[in-house]
């Protein structure tokens, strides 16, 4: 299953001192998966911030830079990817997109991996979680240089200005992302009515290549996910580091790289969901830290996922 030779991801994302978010929930599966991973801590909080609490620091695009630039003395700033999510800052944004184009200068075939995280639809209004002035620097700036996007609904609708309300109209919006830069998109997660019913999620994933003789091809995708019944943190950041793994493993394939992300993650969020109600208690509401994802316990769903989720080719 080991990526043949030796594969290194550059993951810019938050880091928490307990639970799993930012790169604390994408570098064990990447390791599990055979990547190197070589991780920036965008924030070092103490915990995630739908706690009650949290305390930390935040680095800013100059220490970024720093970091940066002690890698390129050392002649070690060769990577095949890069993985970014959770971002506050503009500059700081502005600095990922510096790095992301001389590390493509240096490897041409790098493939960079954004989750354009801005925000999210709560019973059917979507509201930003990070300021507004961040959208122009994904759109105009970010969204270009990257090769696989895992933006949600919101968020694809934000960055094409778009509203989605059918299937047909997600679809046109995936192929003005493309036209805007990324060959792979994949919408995580939509308010669209899913065939199977109410009780399902509906994520759906374009891949744009071109053939030899110029002719684009495209292929796209449906998944129909159980609904879990909580809301978890973490999940998103997990999405983005399963999908650059799959889709590595399975380059000309986002069926099945889909299936294998959607399915480890099926596992993940039954364990944890079950795991969180026994430490709960009867009809106790189940708190953040009990929620945190079972990540270690899920090695091997991580590892080997069982397919429970299929997609179905549009």
């Amino acid at each position: 299953m080991e990526p043949e030779r030796e594969c290194r991801v550059l993951s810019i994302q938050s880091h928490v001192v307990r639970g799993y978010v930012g790169n604390k929930a994408a570098t064990f599966p990447l390791q599990v998966l055979g990547f190197e991973v070589d991780t920036v801590n965008s924030v070092q909080f103490s915990n995630h911030t739908g706690y009650a609490h949290w305390k930390g620091q935040v680095l800013n695009s100059d220490e970024l830079h720093e970091l940066y630039e002690g890698l390129k003395l050392n002649k070690v700033n060769q990577y095949d990817y890069v993985l970014t999510g959770y971002t506050r800052d503009t500059s700081f944004l502005a600095m990922v997109v510096d790095i992301v184009q001389e590390l493509k200068q240096q490897n041409s075939n790098l493939v960079y991996v954004c989750d354009p995280v801005m925000g999210d639809k709560r019973n059917g209004e979507g509201s930003m979680y990070v300021p507004k002035d961040l959208l122009p620097v994904y759109r105009d700036k970010v969204v270009p240089v990257a090769d696989i996007i895992t933006p949600n609904q919101f968020e694809a609708e934000l960055l094409t200005g778009r509203k989605i309300h059918t299937e047909k109209e997600a679809l046109e919006v995936m192929d003005m992302l493309h036209a805007m830069g990324p060959e792979t998109v994949v919408i995580t997660s939509s308010d669209l009515l899913a065939p199977l019913g109410n009780n399902y999620l509906i994520a759906l994933g374009s891949h744009r290549k071109t053939k030899a003789d110029g002719t684009k091809m495209t292929q796209r995708i449906r998944v129909e996910s159980p609904k879990v019944d909580a809301v978890f943190v973490g999940t998103g950041d997990l999405f983005a580091a399963m999908l650059l793994a799959w889709t590595h493993k399975h380059p000309n394939n986002l069926k099945v790289a889909c299936e294998k992300t959607v399915s480890a993650m099926q596992h993940v969020l039954q364990r944890t969901i079950k795991s969180a109600k026994a430490q709960a208690g009867e009809g106790n509401k189940p708190d953040s830290a009990q929620l945190e994802l079972r990540m270690v316990q899920s090695k091997k769903d991580i590892e080997n996922p069982e397919i429970i989720v299929k997609a179905t080719v549009l």
